[in-house]
């Protein structure tokens, strides 16, 4: 799946979770709470790719996260697809094929998935407010960069940098001290497991299972059979599951908000 839609799909999610936990459990959020989760959990929707690298010297190629903070982000991504790829060859099996790039290994794994949460949730707790602007800093720019991509294309990086560390800033100053923020750590957690079923309705497939041995095998891939499977970049996956996602969002957000507005004109339904 590429990288708008992946996003979206972090932030359909987490709405429409808010939207449920309301209802069903009557667990309220701020707007700030709320705009923060959405944004994180649009982020860490497009994490997992940050093991597809593109060439950092020329600022080019890459997956949308690697691009998010030009050759920076391009670099962290060079990084984290070598040592996918050592991974990989450090635990395949027999039946396991050669590669020689690491995408779609470690960080498409459910135990990076909780990794990433709960790594996420000990440094806010550990640090405190300057844990928690060094990662919204990154979050953000990824909910940029993948929500609005077109902006983001023509902006550039420097732009999404300078945004990314504004609205951190501006969350620092009015989030609430003296709390571990594990909703940011859920969140982030949240959207690397979305971005893992969402390759999974695509061809290719995901790890999931590993480190489970199959038949041999310790990187299986697991994903929809071809006849029924998303192509990555079709018409399918660019317009109808942005659309469907949108529509979503929308819809939770309407949920979201609409009993405090008809609250404030007393109107009752």
């Amino acid at each position: 799946m590429m990288g708008p839609q992946h996003a979206l799909s972090g932030a359909a999610v987490w709405l429409a979770g808010s939207w449920a936990l309301e209802q069903f459990a009557d667990y309220h959020q701020s707007p700030l709470a709320l705009a923060v989760g959405t944004a994180v959990c649009a982020g860490g929707a497009l994490f997992p790719d940050l093991d597809m690298s593109g060439k950092v010297t020329k600022n080019q190629g890459g997956a949308t996260v690697a691009r998010t903070f030009g050759v920076f982000s391009l670099f962290a991504a060079e990084v984290m697809e070598k040592i996918s790829l050592g991974v990989y060859y450090a635990t395949k099996l027999s039946r396991d094929p050669r590669r020689n790039n690491g995408h779609r290994t470690l960080t498409h794994t459910l135990p990076f998935t909780v990794l990433v949460g709960w790594g996420t949730t000990a440094l806010c707790a550990a640090y405190g407010k300057w844990a928690v602007i060094t990662i919204l800093f990154f979050m953000f720019g990824l909910a940029l960069r993948g929500l609005f991509d077109e902006w983001a294309e023509r902006a550039g990086w420097v732009i999404i940098t300078l945004a990314s560390a504004g609205a951190a800033w501006f969350t620092f100053a009015n989030l609430p001290g003296g709390r571990g923020y594990p909703l940011i750590g859920t969140a982030l957690g949240v959207g690397c497991f979305v971005h893992i079923l969402g390759d999974m309705i695509t061809r290719a497939g995901v790890p999931i299972l590993w480190p489970i041995p199959i038949k041999r095998r310790m990187w299986m891939m697991i994903g929809l059979p071809n006849k029924i499977a998303l192509r990555v970049g079709s018409k399918a996956e660019v317009v109808g599951m942005r659309i469907a996602l949108t529509v979503i969002s929308a819809l939770a957000t309407l949920g979201l908000i609409a009993p405090s507005v008809l609250s404030r004109f007393d109107i009752e339904i």
